[in-house]
C-alpha cells in the first residue's frame, strides 16, 4: 500500500453498484479490488454467484439482483433493502450510466442511506444521451462530430450522403434496458445502414448519426477524473486508446498512461463549467483536419480501464472519490506515463480485426503486450475472478454465443438476494482513533424516510437463496 494511504480511516463500508447485465464488465471488479486493498469493506451487486466478480477475495459481501432501472419504485426499495442489510451508510460507486442517471434523479429518497455526490438531478441523463450531449457540446463550444437524430429512414440516408460513409450510429439511450443493438456502430455502407434502421425499428430504439472523424495511431484518447462538490477535478489522467473492442468503436482493450496538460486542462474546465460533481469517463478523438480534441462520449460514472491510472501516491479515481465522500484528504502523487492496461479477453479478439485490416503484425501485437502495469482480470492477490473468467469466455467460444455476455434476469429483479463475501470470514481493518469520520450529512432530514421504515430488511428476513 502507498506511503500516503496507510493511515486512512476504511470503517465506511462501500457499495459497487452495477445495473447493466453483464457479467463480463471488468469496471466493477477494479473498484472491489481498488477499495478491498486498502481494507474498506466492499459490497459489490451481481447478476449470481457465478459472474466473475462476484468470486473476488475482496468483497465483504454479495447482492444478487438484476435491478431494472425503469422499475424505479422497485429499484429504490431495493437499493434501500440493501443499505438496511449493510447497517450504515454506504459511500455508493455507479458503474454505469443507468446507474448514475437513477442515483441522481433519486437522490433525495436515497441521501439518508448511502453517500455519493450531489449532482443537479437532469445533468447525468443529460450528458449520457447521446442527442442531448451533443446539443451541450454546440451549447458551450465544445468541439465535436457534426450529428442528426433522424426521424425517418430518408433523414438518415440523408445525413449519411452529406457527412459521407463511414458515418456512426449510436444509441441515443444507451441504458435503457432490452436494447438488442450496440451502443455504438460504424455504419460503411448504405446496405449497413439500411440493415441499422430496421433493427432501430424493431427495437424501438432511438438512434443518433455521427460524422466520422478519420482516426489513427495515438490519435484515440480518454479521461478520466474525479470531481469535488466545488466541481474540482482532481486527480484528472489522459490516456490513449491504443485498441478497442470491437476494434475503432468499442471499450479500450489496450491502453496506455499519456499524460496531456493541454486536454487535461479543457476538460477540467468544461466540467466546472457544467458543473459536474463524481467521477468522469470521457471519450475524445483528436481530429488532424483541425487539430481540435472531438468529445465523442461523456461518462457520468466509472470508466472500465480506469485502474490504468494510479499515480505514486496510490490514488485512482475510486479512492479519490471514497476519501473525498468520507472527509479526508486526498494524497496528490505524480504519473506514471507509459503505464498499459490490457482487457485480456477482449484484446485478443480485437487484435484479429486490426490484424484483417493491415493495421498490426504478431510481431507489433507481441511489443504492444510488453511493460503491462495493470490487467482487467489477472491478479496474483485474487484469481478467481479470472479463473471465471477464462471459463465464461470458453463456454462462449464453444457454444458460439459470441453476442451473449449477458446473465438470465433473477425471478424477483425486486428481491436483492445477499451472501456473504469472502472477506466476510476475515477482520476488518479498523477505523484509527483521530482520523476523520465521514462528513455529517446535515443537508439530510432527520428522521428515516418513510419507505425505508416501510422496507425494513432485517438480516432475518433476507433471501440467501
Amino acid at each position: 500500500m502507498s506511503r500516503g494511504l496507510s493511515d486512512i480511516d476504511v470503517s465506511t463500508p462501500a457499495v459497487v453498484l452495477k445495473f447493466d447485465h453483464n457479467v463480463m464488465h471488468h469496471g466493477g471488479l477494479g473498484a472491489i479490488r481498488s477499495l478491498g486493498r486498502l481494507g474498506v469493506p466492499v459490497y459489490g451487486v451481481h447478476e449470481g454467484p457465478l459472474a466473475p466478480a462476484a468470486s473476488s477475495r475482496y468483497l465483504q459481501g454479495r447482492f444478487f439482483w438484476n435491478a431494472e432501472p425503469s422499475r424505479t419504485a422497485t429499484v429504490r426499495d431495493g437499493l434501500l433493502r440493501l443499505a438496511e442489510r449493510i447497517g450504515q451508510p454506504a459511500v455508493l460507486i455507479t458503474t454505469d450510466d443507468a446507474g448514475a442517471i437513477f442515483l441522481a434523479e433519486h437522490a433525495e429518497a436515497l441521501n439518508e442511506a448511502f453517500i455519493f455526490p450531489a449532482v443537479t438531478p437532469g445533468l447525468p441523463r443529460q450528458l449520457a444521451g447521446k442527442d442531448s450531449m451533443s446539443l451541450l457540446c454546440a451549447e458551450l463550444g465544445v468541439p465535436a462530430p457534426v450529428t442528426a437524430v433522424p426521424d425517418s429512414r430518408n433523414d438518415a440516408f440523408e445525413f449519411a450522403g452529406r457527412a459521407g460513409f463511414p458515418v456512426v450510429a449510436k444509441l441515443t439511450s444507451p441504458w435503457r434496458d432490452g436494447q438488442a443493438l450496440r451502443s455504438t456502430t460504424i455504419v460503411r455502407t448504405a446496405d449497413d445502414l439500411a440493415e441499422i434502421w430496421a433493427a432501430r425499428d424493431k427495437a424501438g430504439a432511438g438512434l443518433m448519426l455521427q460524422e466520422y472523424i478519420p482516426g489513427g495511431p495515438g490519435q484515440d484518447w480518454f479521461f478520466h477524473g474525479y470531481s469535488d462538490g466545488a466541481a474540482r477535478c482532481r486527480p484528472a489522467f489522459t490516456g490513449v486508446k491504443d485498441r478497442s473492442y470491437p476494434a475503432h468503436a468499442g471499450l479500450t482493450s489496450l491502453g496506455r498512461w499519456v499524460p496531456n496538460p493541454i486536454l487535461t486542462e479543457q476538460l477540467t474546465g468544461l466540467i466546472g463549467l457544467l458543473p459536474y460533481s463524481g467521477i468522469v469517463d470521457l471519450d475524445l478523438r483528436f481530429d488532424t483536419r483541425d487539430g481540435a480534441y472531438k468529445l465523442l462520449d461523456f461518462n457520468p460514472r466509472l470508466g472500465a480501464q480506469f485502474r490504468l491510472f494510479e499515480d505514486t501516491a496510490g490514488i485512482d479515481v475510486v479512492r479519490a472519490a471514497y476519501l473525498d465522500l468520507t472527509g479526508q484528504p486526498v494524497p496528490e502523487g505524480d504519473p506514471v506515463p507509459g503505464r498499459k492496461f490490457l482487457v485480456e479477453n477482449y484484446d485478443p479478439i480485437s487484435s484479429v480485426s486490426y490484424w484483417r485490416s493491415g493495421e498490426l503484425s504478431l510481431r507489433s501485437w507481441t511489443g504492444s503486450l510488453r511493460g503491462i502495469g495493470e490487467a482487467a482480470w489477472f491478479t496474483p492477490d485474487d484469481l478467481r475472478p479470472f479463473g471465471l473468467m477464462c471459463l465464461r469466455m470458453g463456454w462462449r467460444a464453444a457454444s458460439r454465443r459470441f453476442t451473449s455476455g449477458h446473465a438470465e434476469p433473477a425471478a424477483d429483479p425486486a428481491a436483492p438476494r445477499y451472501r456473504p463475501g469472502r472477506r466476510s470470514g476475515r477482520l476488518r481493518r479498523p477505523g484509527r482513533p483521530g482520523h476523520a469520520a465521514p462528513p455529517s450529512r446535515t443537508d439530510r432530514p432527520s428522521s428515516t424516510p418513510d419507505s425505508l421504515n416501510e422496507h425494513v430488511f432485517q438480516a432475518r428476513g433476507m433471501n440467501h437463496d
